[in-house]
């Protein structure tokens, strides 16, 4: 009877005993956020693969050029015989040269005739035939000039040169062959304008953009990079967008592999203090002694979740688990 009397006096203690509020601890976000690293894989590509090509129909003579040799702007990849374009652009000068002395006995038959004209002794019939003459004249020395230069420039198309700073890729031309005009002698790749090509999922972009610092690692080391510019388009396969950037200082070779890596800038909850709510993941807060649910919706399971957050909000870093919206802390 006595042990019944007492239960009957405990059972008001035990209730008041678990309906007190759960105890909990919280922090500011400012103290527990962190801010997870990202990578996308990437690759160093040329902004130049050039086929470089003959323009004139000659035989190459030589190619002195190997592959796998990085050689400057200006250098000499191949030598065609230029026999043939020689003798035309003499014959051309020849045709200059004699354009121009008809054209200068023209002008001094002309000159005369004006003298004779205004003496009354030539007709102005004859002066206006000798000043079409002239006129003819001068554009035929016009079309002989144009030709020559036509042949000089021939000429210096024997001489086939690199167009910028270039590592030899393939000889595609052989000594002693026929080239003829549009036929590709070597392919060279560009050394000097090398952009990093990396594929980013959708969701990452806007974070690389926001980026204070982007690094390149991959062969050849870790390098520094800038971004340029992100495709708004989605490929259909990978359902990747590109990115483009630039080296900041030495560029990596071209097609040398590896991936971007960057700080997410967004401020970021452990993935510990992510708990799930009536299906949806998200944080408890603190609000004046308030639990309140604050849905996370790019929040992932297992990882730490973005949270557009004030830095001074409390975020509940002890006890979540066992917490629903609206209960009362300790």
């Amino acid at each position: 009877m006595r042990a019944a009397l007492l239960l009957v006096f405990a059972l008001p203690f035990c209730a008041a005993v678990s309906a007190e509020p759960p105890a909990f601890k919280a922090k500011p976000l400012a103290e527990i956020a962190v801010y997870p690293e990202r990578e996308a894989s990437a690759q160093a590509t040329a902004l130049n693969e050039s086929r470089i090509a003959a323009e004139i129909g000659a035989r190459i003579q030589d190619i002195p050029v190997q592959v796998g040799q990085t050689i400057p702007r200006g250098a000499v990849v191949a030598r065609l015989d230029c026999r043939d374009n020689e003798l035309a652009l003499e014959r051309a000068r020849a045709a200059r040269e004699a354009a121009r002395s008809r054209l200068e006995l023209a002008e001094h038959q002309l000159m005369r005739a004006k003298e004779l004209g205004a003496q009354g002794f030539f007709s102005k019939d004859a002066l206006d035939a000798r000043a079409t003459e002239v006129r003819v004249l001068r554009a035929d020395a016009e079309q002989a000039r144009a030709q020559s230069g036509t042949a000089e420039r021939a000429v210096a198309k024997c001489i086939v040169r690199a167009p910028f700073r270039a590592v030899v890729r393939q000889r595609l031309g052989q000594v002693g062959e026929l080239a003829s005009p549009g036929a590709p002698l070597v392919a060279l790749a560009d050394v000097a304008r090398v952009e990093v090509s990396a594929q980013l999922q959708p969701k990452d972009a806007g974070s690389l953009r926001q980026a204070k610092e982007i690094r390149f690692v991959g062969e050849g080391g870790s390098r520094s990079v800038r971004l340029l510019r992100i495709s708004p388009a989605i490929d259909l396969q990978a359902r990747t967008v590109e990115a483009r950037l630039r080296f900041a200082g030495e560029p990596a070779a071209p097609g040398a592999a590896g991936h971007i890596v960057w700080r997410d800038s967004r401020s970021h909850v452990p993935a510990e203090l992510v708990v799930r709510r009536n299906g949806r993941l998200g944080l408890f807060l603190d609000e004046n002694g308030v639990a309140r649910f604050k849905p996370l919706p790019d929040a992932q399971e297992g990882r730490p979740a973005p949270a557009d957050l004030p830095a001074g909000t409390r975020v509940i870093v002890a006890g979540q688990l066992a917490l629903q919206e609206g209960q009362k802390l300790r």
